[in-house]
C-alpha cells in the first residue's frame, strides 16, 4: 500500500508553482525520516497557452518554462535527495475540442470582454504543446531524469482527440488510464512496485489464521 499525495493546482503554470512550491510541500515528511519514494512533475499545458489569446495570462515562455522545471526539480532533490523524480510532458491538444468547449455564446462574450480576444481561435495549439513537450524532454535528459512523453504517447492512441481528451485538453477516464499505466511503468523501471514497497502494517498473507491478533502485537 502507498500513500499518494496530490499537490497539483488547477490552472497553474511553472512560474506560479515555483512561487508556492515550498508552501505546497509543507507537512510532507517534515522530519525527513520517510521521504517520498517518487514525485511526478507534470507541467506545460498552461505554460504553452498562446500569449495573445484568452488564456495568455497563463503563458510562460519556453526557455523560462525549462528554467522553472530545473528549479522545481532542484528544490525536490535538495529536500529529498533519494526521492525519484519523473517529469511528464504536456499532453496533446485537440484544437477543435477546445473551440467546442468554448462555443457557448455567453462564455465567449465574457472571455472577449475580459481579455480582448475576439479571434475565435483556440487558446492552445497542439504545435505549441509539442514544443513544450520537446523542451520538457530536453530538461529531463539534461538532469538525467526519466520522462513520460505523454504528448507523443496519447497521439498514438486510436481517435486520441476524443478517446483521451474530454474537451481538447483535460483527460477522459481512458486518458487518465493511459497516463497511469505510463507512470507505473516508470516507477517499475526505477525499482518501485508493490513488491518492493515497505509495509507499515502486516499483510494479509502474513497473518496467522490461528491467532490473527498476534500479528498486530509488534
Amino acid at each position: 500500500m502507498a500513500d499518494v499525495l496530490l499537490r497539483g493546482y488547477s490552472g497553474y503554470n511553472t512560474r506560479w508553482a515555483l512561487k508556492v512550491v515550498e508552501r505546497a510541500m509543507e507537512g510532507v515528511c517534515p522530519d525527513g525520516s520517510a521521504p517520498p519514494a517518487a514525485v511526478t512533475v507534470f507541467f506545460g499545458a498552461n505554460d504553452a497557452s498562446l500569449p495573445d489569446r484568452r488564456s495568455g495570462f497563463q503563458h510562460v515562455p519556453l526557455l523560462e518554462y525549462q528554467s522553472n522545471l530545473r528549479a522545481l526539480c532542484g528544490f525536490l532533490k535538495e529536500r529529498w535527495p533519494r526521492t525519484g523524480i519523473i517529469l511528464i510532458t504536456p499532453p496533446p491538444i485537440d484544437e477543435e475540442g477546445r473551440l467546442q468547449q468554448n462555443s457557448d455564446a455567453e462564455l465567449n462574450k465574457s472571455l472577449i470582454r475580459d481579455t480582448g480576444d475576439s479571434s475565435g481561435l483556440p487558446e492552445r495549439t497542439n504545435e505549441s504543446a509539442g514544443a513544450y513537450a520537446k523542451g520538457c524532454k530536453a530538461v529531463a535528459e539534461e538532469l538525467g531524469l526519466p520522462v513520460i512523453d505523454i504528448w507523443s504517447i496519447m497521439q498514438g492512441c486510436p481517435n486520441w482527440e476524443k478517446s483521451c481528451l474530454s474537451d481538447g485538453l483535460h483527460f477522459t477516464p481512458y486518458g487518465n488510464k493511459v497516463l497511469y499505466e505510463e507512470v507505473v511503468k516508470k516507477l517499475r523501471d526505477g525499482g518501485l512496485c508493490i513488491g518492493t514497497l515497505p509495509a507499515d502494517l502486516p499483510l494479509f498473507s502474513s497473518i496467522d489464521p490461528n491467532d490473527p491478533l498476534k500479528s498486530f502485537s509488534n
